[in-house]
């Protein structure tokens, strides 16, 4: 009886990992946080710090005081201001098998936005949306605000 018991301990801490937020592939990072900064990852708030992982699905939201820097994996850069909301709807950027994507929705606020990969190489799939339009992308660097 000892030895299922210790077996199926073994069993759900080998799992754990797998669950939550570390369980998904990291598309970046958030690089820096000023002020009041929050992640919203599968319906779960919590405060943004440096070097936390980003997620396709993400939301990303600065209070009063906010700002943010994120930093995603095919070199894009994307800073926000104070009360700004940015969801992050589809990242892939696997260049080695023509697989770029970059989707995200403008909630509100004003970004800054220096494009990476994805961008250069494929422009036409990197798609910015706001409550009022669509944005194609065809510069490298831009800035956007959202009322």
């Amino acid at each position: 009886m000892k030895k299922i018991a210790k077996m199926v301990c073994i069993l759900v801490v080998s799992l754990v990992p797998t669950l939550g937020h570390g369980a998904f592939q990291a598309i970046g990072i958030i690089k820096s946080v000023e002020g009041e900064v929050y992640l919203i990852s599968s319906s779960t708030e919590i405060q943004a710090v440096s070097n936390m992982k980003l997620i396709s699905g993400d939301n990303i939201i600065t209070g009063n005081d906010g700002s943010v820097g994120l930093i995603f994996k095919d070199d894009t850069v994307v800073s926000l201001g104070p009360n700004s909301q940015i969801e992050v709807q589809d990242f892939v950027f696997n260049p080695a098998e023509e697989k770029l994507s970059f989707a995200a929705r403008l909630v509100r606020g004003t970004f800054s936005f220096i494009t990476g990969q994805i961008a250069k190489l494929a422009p036409k799939k990197v798609k910015l949306t706001t409550p009022d339009a669509t944005l194609g992308v065809r510069g490298t660097k831009f800035v956007v605000e959202v009322k």
